[in-house]
């Protein structure tokens, strides 16, 4: 069935009601009880997904260089929101064809990359993409103990390395963590310039109290805390980031984040995975992008992951960073208001056709006060077929 293009505007409710009908309509998809996320063959626990063609707009072919180049981790553990979020990523695409993923696998994951690659094919039969074998030993010995065994993971640090990883060809790419999705276009993201010497730009947000992502031990040495020097450094949130590989590459910034976790197994100076070291290597150097672009905080804190609402404004990309998870929440039937903005992107295991609960939809607006209105998203702007 082909579908037209449908244009909303978020700035009233009878837009509002109608874009959850025909999520709920056309997208609608339940958790099932306990993820089993490791169980395979996961072919059959996913629905293949829209084909999403590029609009009348788009350029009739694209070299490499004016594709936009989106890296993001596969893995099983975190698989169901990585779907989700590529999903999210080619539905609200203007030219979904224009786009080629990096996915980057570890080497031992319990699925192997290669089952995961089929896995992102059957689903995504038309996607452009590569999948990047990362061998966790390249950062085992560099990891310390954080908060959450989670952030423990080596594949959080692959972000560290996509300028060794990926082809020299692509010199610009968008990293996004596997707990988003996008409401609005990604190449307007990719279009943020990044001035003079900036290697990474992202949403910042420098209202938050800088000081407590290191330890008492790293602010009481005399000669640690002058690495900032002049700089007046924010906290960024390193899910979703626009990189500059060629200046990455050129600049050896992932040695320079190599020797601050060296120094971190030496004397504890963070407590927090792999953000810490982005900050002391870009805190004051980093491109501020627009906080629309990173609505974050969604799975709570790192400890309880209890419910949160969105930052005040317009909103381009939800993260569920923190502990809580959509996907998990959804399944445990105690989900969070916001989470149910994640569910019409689900791709996993769909339920029996249902009625929609427009209750449901008509409370989480009225609460929440979702402000879609300023970015003239175009919710189904490329054509796709079903």
């Amino acid at each position: 069935m082909k579908m037209g293009c449908f244009g909303f505007d978020f700035s009233n409710f009878q837009s509002i009601t109608a874009f959850c009908l025909l999520l709920m309509l056309g997208f609608s998809f339940s958790p099932i009880g306990c993820l089993g996320i490791r169980s395979f063959p996961e072919e059959r626990r996913f629905t293949e997904a829209p084909e999403y063609r590029n609009g009348v707009q788009c350029p009739v072919t694209a070299e490499t260089q004016n594709m936009v180049h989106v890296a993001m981790t596969l893995d099983s553990e975190y698989l169901r929101g990585s779907m989700a979020a590529i999903h999210s990523v080619l539905r609200h695409s203007s030219c979904p064809e224009h786009i080629f993923f990096h996915f980057i696998a570890a080497e031992f994951d319990p699925s192997s990359p290669r089952v995961l690659t089929q896995l992102v094919r059957s689903i995504f039969p038309s996607l452009n993409f590569k999948v990047y074998i990362f061998r966790e030993d390249t950062v085992l010995n560099l990891i310390s103990s954080s908060i959450r065994h989670a952030l423990e993971n080596p594949l959080n640090y692959a972000r560290n390395y996509l300028g060794d990883m990926l082809d020299p060809s692509v010199t610009r790419v968008i990293y996004l963590d596997s707990d988003i999705i996008l409401v609005d276009d990604i190449e307007k993201l990719w279009k943020t310039p990044l001035s003079g010497s900036r290697i990474i730009g992202a949403p910042e947000y420098c209202h938050a109290n800088f000081t407590k992502y290191f330890t008492d031990s790293f602010w009481s040495d005399p000669d640690l805390p002058r690495v900032f020097g002049s700089r007046n450094p924010c906290y960024f949130n390193t899910g979703v980031m626009v990189m500059d590989l060629q200046k990455w590459r050129e600049g050896d910034y992932r040695k320079k984040i190599e020797k601050w976790m060296e120094l971190q197994r030496q004397r504890r100076i963070y407590e927090l995975g792999s953000l810490p070291p982005f900050l002391l290597v870009f805190g004051g150097l980093v491109e501020p992008i627009n906080h629309r672009w990173n609505q974050h905080g969604l799975g709570g804190d790192n400890v309880m992951g209890s419910c949160r609402s969105l930052h005040p404004g317009p909103v381009s990309l939800l993260h569920w960073s923190g502990k809580g998870k959509p996907w998990a929440r959804l399944d445990e039937k105690r989900p969070c208001p916001l989470d149910y903005l994640w569910e019409p992107y689900d791709l996993y295991k769909p339920k029996p056709k249902s009625r929609p609960n427009y209750q449901r939809s008509k409370i989480l607006y009225q609460h929440h006060n979702l402000d879609f209105s300023s970015s003239n998203i175009l919710f189904g702007y490329s054509n796709y077929f079903i």
